[in-house]
């Protein structure tokens, strides 16, 4: 079993600084999150997107950022639970809580903080039947999470946004074949990655079938091929060992719906004064609480880190002052 002071939920930028400030209060982190990797939405949806409201950068690309904000963290030695949800807690005698995930593994904490983003990010699926059949390792994934499963197979992609277009150019290189389908004939990409997929496809290395839509799923056991349809209902085969949808995540409340939280449709209400919520212990900060003025901003979930964590000291040490040393005089390593 897992033993940590504050379980974060969410390795995204607002979870992630949230370590450093615990780390300032000698309280250790834990972080759990649904997605392969650390980094949330920013790591996920737009790790080459600039954001321009960090202060103290003009300019930052989201991954860039993520990899500072886990470097900033290292010091104060967090753990990570990747690619699993939580499920379940319940309260300990010692008023502690035990964490279950999705695949078994527990976590004994003092404290509970949600920094989930927009909640759970759950695969957008094509609406085609029987899909479920060729999932868990049959030839459907949602998600590219290592790329060499793909090497020598034929892979079919389907989507027309940055992730389908990146993973279409790597994946001509590991595949043996590589298709992409899109319903229309414009991609919602950046422009140098679509100039590369219609180079590549000019080229004969990929291919590309255009204004169709995923008709139906075939195989017996394992994907085998997948049937399309396009604007003249005419019906193409295309026999393949994997298929990629790739339309996008959506974001889901998950579990913690059901964790007797006060919520505002999908959000969490908290305390301005600590980001508490109505149950003791738990904690909520980044986009997925809410608050009268709530901005959905980073710098604002930073700031929401900075006072949970005082918060949280305080209700795991009412008897005791928080002596805030400023970083600037003694440094990281002087706490």
């Amino acid at each position: 079993m897992i033993q940590t002071d504050i379980c974060i939920v969410g390795a995204g930028p607002v979870g992630l600084f949230a370590i450093f400030e615990a780390g300032l209060l000698k309280m250790r982190c834990h972080l759990v999150d649904a997605l392969p990797q650390i980094g949330g939405q920013l790591s996920e949806i737009y790790p080459k997107k600039p954001i321009y409201d960090i202060p103290g950068y003009p300019t930052v690309l989201a991954q860039e950022l993520v990899d500072n904000l886990v470097k900033q963290a290292e010091p104060f030695q967090p753990t990570y639970t990747l690619g699993e949800r939580i499920e379940t807690y319940e309260r300990l005698e010692d008023n502690s809580f035990l964490i279950k995930t999705n695949e078994g593994t527990e976590i004994n904490a003092k404290i509970i903080c949600i920094a989930g983003g927009l909640g759970c990010f759950e695969p957008r699926k094509p609406e085609v039947e029987g899909i479920e059949r060729f999932e868990s390792g049959k030839g459907i994934a949602y998600m590219v999470l290592n790329p060499e499963v793909y090497r020598g197979k034929r892979v079919i992609i389907a989507g027309a946004g940055d992730s389908a277009l990146d993973w279409t150019i790597f994946l001509s290189n590991v595949a043996a074949e590589v298709t992409l389908v899109h319903r229309s004939q414009s991609f919602r990409g950046a422009p140098d990655s679509v100039e590369k997929v219609m180079n590549l496809a000019a080229e004969g290395k990929i291919k590309l079938l255009l204004d169709s839509n995923i008709q139906a799923l075939n195989g017996s056991g394992h994907l085998e091929s997948v049937s399309f349809t396009n604007k003249a209902d005419e019906v193409t085969m295309v026999p393949t060992d994997y298929l990629i949808p790739l339309f996008g995540l959506s974001p889901k409340l998950g579990p913690i719906e059901h964790w007797g939280l006060n919520l505002d449709k999908n959000a969490i209400e908290v305390n301005v004064h600590d980001y508490s919520t109505n149950v003791p212990g738990i904690y909520a900060i980044g986009d997925i609480n809410t608050y009268p003025g709530k901005l959905k901003l980073i710098l604002c979930g930073f700031h929401e880190a900075a006072l949970m964590c005082h918060g949280a000291y305080k209700y795991l040490n009412p008897d005791k002052k928080v002596t805030l040393k400023y970083t600037t005089v003694n440094g990281v390593n002087g706490f």
